[in-house]
């Protein structure tokens, strides 16, 4: 039987690429030596449908993969119906846009409830959205929750919070997307935290592979490249190796392709 659509059975192999912001991911792609690139299909900051990417073509013929991340305002969490009607709106439509650049997946936060508000609607939101997409025939692409840097209501923090919300969307197969600079900034030790994940949601299907210019538990989402963070490198390394997935830097543009063959040179991937 196949699994239902926006499932995550299984995502590519260990490819190191980065965040393409350019106009021209695959010129990106290759000025960084990147086997994957993740990019926005709008401003990241916008809440409009975005039009068909102009290279979805190449995109999808190209030896690069590629993973798509919705906009920031996306919020599923939120008890505001100003806010949560059009992020599910938007979330479906850029996984129907990102299947059109034969992407593997596409990142969504965690999100958040307001202060003061019972963490539960949050939990239940998600699982409503996902539930309903579901039984309306799925994803487009494989939905991939990422852990976040702040917030006291945030759903995918901490550890506690995100085994919450995998035990209300879990089982409809949704992957996980460790960021490691959210982690970080969040007080999550990194020497355990592939295995501590995967405990929780038995995958990680993505790993954005940051530094951070801030310190432990800052709550700071402030990226740093791979040499000139807080974090050491090594205990970077030992993330990659352990989670075994595709991995996008999200770093400073003008450091990602040293970022990129740094990894490579010590995963010999």
């Amino acid at each position: 039987m196949a699994a239902p659509s926006g499932m995550v059975t299984s995502l590519a192999p260990m490819l190191i690429g980065a965040h393409a912001r350019e106009d021209d991911p695959l010129v990106s792609a290759a000025e960084r030596g990147a086997e994957i690139v993740q990019l926005f299909l709008a401003d990241p900051q916008s809440w409009k449908k975005p039009p068909s990417h102009p290279q979805a073509a190449d995109l999808r013929a190209s030896d690069v993969a590629v993973v798509v991340h919705s906009p920031y305002p996306v919020n599923l969490a939120s008890t505001n119906n100003r806010i949560r009607i059009p992020s599910r709106k938007i979330v479906v439509q850029h996984a129907e846009l990102a299947a059109e650049l034969g992407a593997i997946g596409l990142v969504v936060h965690g999100g958040h409830v307001t202060q003061g508000e019972d963490p539960a609607k949050g939990f239940e939101n998600w699982r409503k959205f996902i539930e309903r997409q579901q039984d309306d025939g799925g994803f487009a692409v494989p939905i991939l929750i990422e852990n976040t840097a702040g917030g006291e209501n945030a759903m995918a923090r901490r550890f506690d919070d995100l085994a919450r919300l995998w035990e209300a969307v879990g089982e409809f197969g949704v992957g996980f997307c460790l960021d490691t600079c959210h982690a970080f900034s969040a007080g999550v030790e990194l020497v355990d935290v592939v295995e501590r994940a995967k405990a929780i949601t038995g995958r990680i299907d993505l790993v954005h592979l940051n530094n951070s210019r801030d310190e432990f538990g800052s709550s700071r989402d402030r990226h740093a490249n791979i040499a000139d963070g807080t974090i050491e490198p090594d205990a970077l390394v030992a993330v990659c190796a352990a989670a075994n997935a595709p991995v996008v830097v999200e770093t400073p543009a003008e450091g990602q392709a040293a970022d990129i063959a740094f990894l490579r040179e010590r995963l010999g991937s």
